[in-house]
């Protein structure tokens, strides 16, 4: 039997509020917060992929038409909280107070760029498909035995779902009511398998019914959704309720990453029309200036000092210099074992040759 998950949402497209259940809390203050948040991850994305083009960083991996999902979700985050993202999940580790600078440098080939500033509880980005949602089941689980309100926030796509560290994490937060956020973004693509080749659930929501948790799915180009209904998972979870699974329903428009082609496999056709459509800044822009506060003298403003941010982030990674190649060694125990000394040992006697 079917269960049914309607994708929740407060803003529709043309930037028109559908449910009023929240709109005296839709300030324009925390309106325009969101959309500076959401603009910055966007610019620096654009940057990213430009920096690739250019041969300045290695590949990277671009979200845009993500943003929403990902600002509107870490944005609720509170200090000492904790954060699981994947190699895509810019937007939030940026929003969450990660350094601009230092994620260019993780493409860049530097451990340092795993490293949040002091204090910031983020995780270095999971490359291995779920196997995040155990680390941050167990982040939560100690939280809650320490006797804190922390809660964690774990990202990850819809092709996660078909991993069993999925139904691991699941189960072992549903068991032991940690205080858990699983978010999942559900672009519709794992790489170039669609959804529907790789499970035969309608959504990703209902799989939440067989851990007896919550399971909500949302616009994930709504912000206001977005923020709301990982808000009200995070005051569930800080109450003691346990954790709650998430689906925002998004699209990215890009390649799964720069050495990707989805020409193979996508319709490009359909990018091109949800620019037009269901963009998450357009659609913020359109309920601004519905409201009356929104003006392109304002935005230019906004993104004059966004550039000088990312312009100075690029500058300072680029200082570093090329990244060392026995940093692959130096960062993988706190002391080496014996077989990562073997490694090394047989690559000093290589390069020795071939000087």
């Amino acid at each position: 039997m079917e269960v049914q998950f309607p994708i929740k949402q407060i803003l529709n497209e043309d930037g028109v509020v559908v449910n009023s259940e929240f709109e005296n809390e839709m300030t324009e203050s925390l309106t325009k917060e969101l959309y500076i948040k959401m603009l910055r991850a966007r610019m620096f994305d654009r940057k990213g992929v430009n920096l690739q083009r250019q041969g300045r960083i290695g590949t990277y991996v671009p979200f845009e038409g993500q943003e929403a999902a990902q600002v509107g979700s870490s944005v609720v985050l509170k200090e000492g909280d904790w954060m699981f993202p994947t190699y895509r999940d810019h937007a939030a580790t940026l929003t969450y107070g990660h350094s601009a600078r230092n994620l260019f440098l993780y493409w860049k080939g530097y451990p340092i760029g795993c490293v949040p500033p002091e204090g910031k509880n983020i995780f270095p980005p999971a490359v291995p498909i779920a196997s995040q949602l155990l680390h941050a089941t167990g982040t939560a689980w100690a939280e809650k035995m320490k006797g804190t309100d922390r809660c964690s926030i774990v990202y990850f796509g819809d092709g996660a779902t078909s991993e069993g560290d999925f139904h691991e994490g699941l189960n072992f937060a549903s068991v032991f009511n940690a205080p858990v956020i699983f978010f999942n973004q559900n672009n519709g693509f794992a790489i170039s398998v669609p959804m529907e080749k790789q499970m035969k659930t309608k959504t990703i929501a209902q799989k939440a019914v067989a851990y007896d948790i919550p399971g909500v799915r949302i616009d994930g180009n709504d912000i206001f959704v977005v923020y709301f209904e990982t808000k009200k998972a995070m005051d569930h979870a800080r109450s003691g309720n346990g954790p709650t699974l998430i689906e925002a329903v998004t699209y990215r428009y890009g390649a799964h990453t720069t050495a990707d082609d989805p020409s193979k496999y996508r319709d490009q056709e359909e990018a091109k029309r949800r620019r037009e459509t269901t963009d998450p800044l357009l659609r913020l822009e359109r309920y601004m200036t519905n409201q009356g506060y929104f003006d392109e003298a304002w935005k230019t403003q906004v993104e004059e000092e966004i550039t000088k941010e990312i312009e100075q982030a690029v500058e300072d990674m680029e200082a570093f210099g090329p990244a060392e190649i026995t940093d692959m060694f130096n960062h993988v125990f706190h002391t080496p074992t014996w077989s990562i000394q073997e490694q090394f040992e047989s690559f000093q006697s290589r390069m020795k040759e071939e000087v």
